[in-house]
């Protein structure tokens, strides 16, 4: 074993997240500020190694950020990426024990997801037209809550990953992992009319490889599905903002209030742990009160 520096831990496995796991940026970027922010930590009480870590350094470290006034949830996301850090020297053999293993999590408050009702979905795809902007907008918004894509999924989407006769699509999601999603019906039919119609008029004659494009025939970024979503929110009257998460969460939890099995929820979400998919589970009061009235022999 080799007496590797912290620093240099730390750049070898931020590298792996990147070059071998296909970790996306922006959570390899979250991850480096928290093992840097550790590193600090490290040097000021005299730790130069990785091997000279103990579980009692992270534990300091942890209730150093709690004292600076970090959020439980923050440094969840710290220890999660010390975990990393650690569990990957030891598979390769740079460190002997992994000192994080048994430090506990901060304690998080149960946060439930924002979500709108059925109602309020029915709303945002009510209108229709035959503008190409207008049929791209509606496609996107239909597909997200037909499938429950992450925006990162849904602005990457290639036009040959959508199966419009299968009714599915292939994503590849968080860690390069590739799973099958089902359409349905009317996403479908949104769709096909943007291909036939919509995205033509858009690309003039252009080629593109991506099925949501702009009018400069570009593939959609993040900034700009938001900004469509809250304007499509606000010209239909719903009073409260709406994001492509929302929709995913109202993917979620119309499936699971219906009766969906939480594994296939999972699936399509693309969750690798279940744990993440249970927050679903929780049944709002009015919905209790809904399910106690139509099935209680007394109510």
């Amino acid at each position: 074993m080799r007496a590797e520096s912290v620093d240099a831990a730390v750049d070898r496995y931020l590298h792996h997240l990147a070059a071998e796991r296909g970790v996306a940026p922006n959570t390899v970027a979250a991850y480096g500020r928290d093992c840097a922010a550790f590193a600090s930590f490290l040097e000021r009480a005299g730790v130069t190694t990785a091997a000279a870590v103990l579980p009692g350094h992270i534990v300091g470290f942890l209730e150093a950020a709690k004292r600076r006034g970090l959020s439980a949830r923050s440094r969840a996301r710290g220890l999660a990426a010390l975990r990393g850090l650690f569990a990957y020297l030891v598979r390769e053999k740079l460190i002997g024990a992994n000192p994080s293993r048994e430090v506990r999590r901060p304690r998080l408050p149960r946060r439930l997801p924002k979500t709108v009702n059925q109602a309020e979905v029915k709303q945002l795809l009510a209108a229709d037209g035959d503008e190409p902007l207008r049929q791209r907008d509606l496609a996107m918004i239909e597909l997200v809550y037909a499938t429950g894509l992450r925006v990162s999924e849904v602005i990457s989407l290639k036009a040959t990953q959508v199966n419009l006769e299968g009714g599915y699509l292939s994503v590849v999601g968080k860690g390069r992992k590739e799973r099958a999603v089902p359409i349905g019906r009317f996403a479908r039919e949104r769709v096909l009319a943007y291909l036939e119609d919509g995205r033509k008029r858009l690309l003039r004659g252009r080629l593109s490889q991506f099925l949501f494009v702009t009018r400069a025939g570009r593939p959609m970024t993040r900034q700009a599905f938001w900004r469509l979503l809250r304007c499509r929110a606000r010209a239909v009257g719903l009073d409260r903002p709406v994001s492509p998460h929302v929709l995913r969460h109202a993917f979620a939890t119309h499936l699971v209030e219906r009766g969906a099995d939480l594994r296939a929820v999972q699936v399509m979400l693309g969750h690798v742990d279940i744990g993440t998919t249970e927050i679903y589970t929780y049944v709002a009061p009015e919905r209790l009160r809904e399910i106690h009235r139509r099935f209680h022999p007394r109510a």
